[in-house]
């Protein structure tokens, strides 16, 4: 069958390449017209129990994706007339945002906002900034006192009254157009409608929130495209240190830039954008399809060396590499597949976009690039200068191959890897589920968006960080003293979780206005006992506030965190529910959680959830796919275990940098793996070749796996490290810790392949030991 499709595609060379041209201009077109796709949507692992309750309330109480734009008084406070304007200004801007949820927006110029005060006739009430407002001193100072009045203080004012915040909810669908909502456009549009109008020598502006979260990420991953290109020139040159020729140079070079333009054409063609957080793919895609064509000019030069004709190598090159390099393209395909077991869109889209990526390799690779070598015309020293390094590093080999399976040698690099897999399982087990530093670990610490953050925590009670816990009650529950003093509990349980900033429930307004219907007495500060006393301490509070439904039968408790690092979460999350398990009745249930960190903690239980059996379907796939291939559970176990042992130092590595296990970092595990794989399963294809075809000795079998692959496995772990590794100074905090990673699986892996492979199969394959023969010539000719 193999022979067939050889024979037709070589016959018809010409008509291939025309509909690889074609394909490629075609999909180009659609290629040019991909757009980044970001949506808050694709962050919601919809499965999850807490998503249900966020999407059950999300129209009633707001979804979890807010802003919060703060304006702060760089010298003294907000009481003036410039500041007043500008906070109005700025207000009346944030209404005209893209994708506003208008009914939502707060700040103490909405009027939405309201305070109520212990008057001679009772209780009197009004907006914090009243109808008839002249920003006089007397004005002014009447504003600072309905702000306290409020209880807006460290909400809506800094608690040092030197900043004032806007909050604003958005919709997933711009209400003005109709349209998906692009997140690009919000981030553009805040920085330009907000913090270029309104910041000023006197007032600051800090944003924070996932629209402009998503923004300066996209900013960010414009640079991606810069470290595409140094990728592509630092590849060039090592490719051509390794081929010695401009044409076996430039054609895997294109090849591989096909599949990626394929790969972005197709998802164009699908309804597919690239998600900032995804961006990455594409060179990754680079990166996979160049691995495999070193392998095809590896093999190409071998068969050209051995003297046969352009012709004659690329067919032999197509018909000895399409089986092992179609299995080793599968296994880095199953790598992305198995990501889709983490249930949450984004990392689901990540899954579909790197697998139609990497599928296309075996096209590209595995048949456009054959054909194009048989169009080359090689120089005439060419096998010289070739065969000269060969034969230069064949002693190299030798030594190598006696170190890695001699007797003791080979024991010494199993036991350096047993204890380096030791120490990785015990290092693995520490790795923390989530974000191990405040603010957004996508962008350094030293970007305005974290510096954002931490000048509003610094002077607020709250920030965009928060969870609301809903409480479900009987109809009319809010003026049920049981139920209120329960929910009061609550809340007064939650502000003394260490991590908490502050919290807000009806029940702190319904104490305040009790007493001031009892003369502002601070005995009365309480939840009424008396059901018509405790309707009365409640009927002020509007449904507009958030903090109850039209019946009073949902009691929302918005619980807002100094940050959402993975171990403040969980903390937070534990406290709800054993108070919940304490105290749960038929008549009131504490529901799990909106908000943005309610969010983010079923995020983080999915991936949990999904760690063990994405990374268990892998290898299970992976042990398939090499038994199919080399038919052999020895030969599986020697590409399978240096797998392992890296994965788990991956885990290792990733504690000692903090970096948390997320769905940004979780595929990275599942990439490296199924990629890596590839080195051993190129190394092991020729060893299996040479001990069960040709009846070889081990020790000739590895030496001539090492002679054949050992190049170009040691050029594709350099060349992917060093792409990768350019990484490490982007601008993007989660680029560079995925170089780091992803550097280090690439590398790691190789040496495994190089090293512990070889003295695994020394003992696994003892019966099959002997001596290295030919020790004094090359294994190809030295001249044409």
């Amino acid at each position: 069958m193999l022979a067939r499709v050889e024979e037709f595609v070589f016959r018809y060379r010409h008509v291939t390449v025309a509909l690889f041209a074609v394909a490629t201009l075609v999909l180009g077109y659609f290629a040019s017209r991909t757009h980044v796709d970001a949506s808050f949507n694709k962050q919601l692992p919809s499965d999850h129990e807490y998503i249900q309750n966020f999407k059950k309330y999300q129209e009633q109480f707001g979804g979890a994706n807010r802003l919060v734009i703060a304006l702060v008084a760089k010298k003294g406070d907000i009481f003036t007339p410039e500041f007043f304007q500008t906070l109005k200004a700025a207000t009346n801007e944030a209404y005209y945002l893209p994708g506003v949820d208008r009914a939502q927006v707060t700040s103490i110029f909405t009027p939405n906002v309201r305070y109520i005060e212990v008057v001679e006739e009772g209780l009197s009430g009004g907006n914090v900034i009243p109808a008839d407002f002249v920003p006089t001193a007397a004005g002014l100072e009447r504003v600072r006192q309905n702000i306290i009045k409020s209880g807006r203080v460290g909400m809506l004012v800094s608690n040092d009254f030197t900043g004032a915040a806007i909050i604003v909810q958005l919709l997933d669908v711009d209400p003005q157009t109709g349209k998906k909502l692009v997140y690009a456009e919000v981030a553009d549009a805040l920085e330009q409608k907000i913090r270029q109008k309104f910041e000023s020598d006197t007032v600051g502006v800090h944003i924070i929130g996932f629209a402009k979260v998503i923004g300066d990420i996209t900013d960010g991953a414009r640079g991606v495209l810069v470290f595409f290109g140094v990728a592509i020139v630092i590849s060039a040159f090592l490719l051509y240190y390794f081929s010695q020729s401009l044409a076996l140079t430039i054609l895997p070079l294109i090849t591989s830039f096909c599949a990626v333009v394929w790969q972005l054409g197709i998802l164009n063609l699908l309804g597919f954008g690239i998600d900032p957080l995804s961006i990455l793919v594409p060179f990754l895609v680079f990166a996979i399809a160049l691995s495999h064509a070193t392998q095809m000019l590896r093999s190409f030069r071998y068969e050209y060396n051995v003297g046969g004709t352009e012709m004659h190598a690329a067919r032999a090159s197509f018909a000895n590499l399409f089986i092992p390099g179609t299995v080793a393209i599968l296994t880095d395909t199953v790598g992305f597949l198995t990501i889709w077991l983490v249930k949450v869109p984004i990392i689901q889209e990540l899954a579909i976009t790197a697998s139609i990526g990497v599928t296309l390799i075996i096209l590209t690779d595995r048949f456009m690039l054959p054909v194009l070598l048989s169009y080359t015309k090689m120089a005439p020293d060419f096998r010289r200068r070739v065969n000269f390094r060969r034969f230069a590093l064949q002693p190299t080999w030798r030594r190598l191959v006696n170190f890695t399976t001699g007797p003791k040698s080979s024991l010494v690099i199993i036991a350096v890897a047993a204890t380096l897999w030791g120490f990785g399982l015990y290092k693995a087990k520490q790795i923390r589920i989530g974000d191990m530093h405040a603010g957004v670990p996508e962008l350094r610490q030293s970007s305005r968006y974290n510096q954002d953050t931490a000048a509003i925590t610094k002077k607020f009670s709250i920030g965009v960080d928060v969870i609301t816990i809903i409480v479900e009650t009987v109809p009319n529950g809010v003026i049920d003293h049981d139920v209120m003093s329960l929910v009061d509990h609550f809340a007064w349980h939650m502000r003394n979780v260490d991590g908490v900033q502050s919290t807000m429930a009806i029940t702190d307004l319904a104490r305040t206005i009790n007493a001031g219907w009892n003369e502002g007495s601070l005995k009365w500060r309480v939840i009424a006992r008396n059901k018509d006393a405790l309707a009365q301490s409640v009927s002020p509070v509007e449904t507009s506030t958030g903090l109850l439904n039209n019946d009073g039968s949902v009691i929302p408790v918005m619980i807002y965190l100094k940050d959402h690092k993975a171990e403040t979460i969980q903390r937070v999350i534990a406290a709800v529910k054993d108070f919940r398990a304490a105290h749960q009745s038929d008549r009131v249930h504490f529901q799990l959680a909106t908000g943005n960190v309610g969010v983010m903690a079923a995020t983080n239980e999915v991936v949990v959830a999904a760690q063990f059996p994405m990374v268990m379907w892998l290898y299970v796939a992976i042990v398939v796919l090499c038994l199919i291939s080399f038919r052999s559970w020895r030969a599986t176990l020697c590409v399978v275990l240096p797998l392992i042992i890296v994965s788990d130092l991956a885990y290792a590595l990733m504690v000692f940098l903090e970096i948390g296990l997320k769905t940004s970092t979780l595929p990275v595990v599942a990439l490296g793996v199924g990629i890596g794989v590839d080195y051993g399963i190129y190394l092991c294809s020729a060893l299996m070749e040479r001990l069960h075809e040709k009846g070889d000795s081990l020790e000739d079998a590895i030496c001539f796996a090492y002679a054949t692959m050992g190049t170009s496995v040691v050029f594709t772990g350099l060349a992917l490290s060093i792409g990768v590794g350019t990484w490490a100074i982007s601008a993007l905090k989660f680029q560079a810790d995925m170089g780091v990673l992803l550097a280090f699986m690439f590398l790691v892996n190789m040496l495994g392949a190089m090293l512990l492979m070889p003295a695994l199969a020394a003992w696994l394959f003892r019966h099959k030991r002997g001596a290295i023969h030919d020790a004094t010539r090359p294994p190809f000719p030295m001249t044409k």
